[in-house]
């Protein structure tokens, strides 16, 4: 018999602990996996961690591709801050590669236009809205049924604790299906 002492380190972006009250998590696993939990707070959480990275990032991918950029200008480093990095450290992380890429001469090139691309387009509606537009249709229809042969977590293939756990989550009522409280 070999004895062993090891540790295991898992990491996620989910949200387990509602995943397992969604029943989309064995709690099970949970339990064991939630020993020591560190949360790691997004980029747009830690803003003055940027320009340290895009510094970090650059020197490295400069090394890589034989680049000599020394320099960021102010106006870049400044929308990189101020930007959401919904991709997080990753998207940083590939923008910067690209801008290093593009890079001319010793001073950052950075590809800003797709900060403002990607904000004109973000006006469309987001996963969530449309996921609770879509039950609230479906409950339309259903005429407020949730569960049965005919109710809406039958339609939209769910469970009806999910159903209700996705209603509690996403801010649906009654009211909102039935245009009015019913009598």
């Amino acid at each position: 018999m070999i004895k062993v002492d090891m540790r295991f380190i898992a990491a996620t972006n989910r949200e387990l602990a509602r995943s397992v009250s969604e029943k989309e998590f064995r709690s099970d696993l949970f339990y064991r996996l939630n020993v020591f939990p560190i949360r790691m707070p997004t980029l747009r959480e830690r803003r003055e961690d940027i320009p340290l990275l895009v510094r970090y990032f650059i020197r490295h991918f400069a090394r890589v591709m034989d680049r000599g950029i020394e320099t960021v200008p102010s106006e870049t480093m400044d929308a990189l801050i101020k930007w959401h990095w919904p991709g997080n450290v990753r998207e940083l992380e590939n923008f910067i590669e690209r801008s290093v890429i593009l890079t001319e001469g010793t001073a950052l090139r950075a590809p800003l236009a797709e900060f403002q691309a990607e904000t004109s387009s973000s006006a469309e509606p987001s996963l969530e809205d449309t996921e609770r537009k879509h039950i609230i249709r479906v409950l339309q229809e259903t005429r407020g049924m949730i569960s049965g042969p005919a109710g809406a977590a039958r339609r939209l293939g769910l469970k009806r604790t999910t159903l209700q756990s996705k209603m509690q989550r996403l801010g649906i009522t009654r009211r909102d299906y039935f245009g009015k409280k019913p009598d």
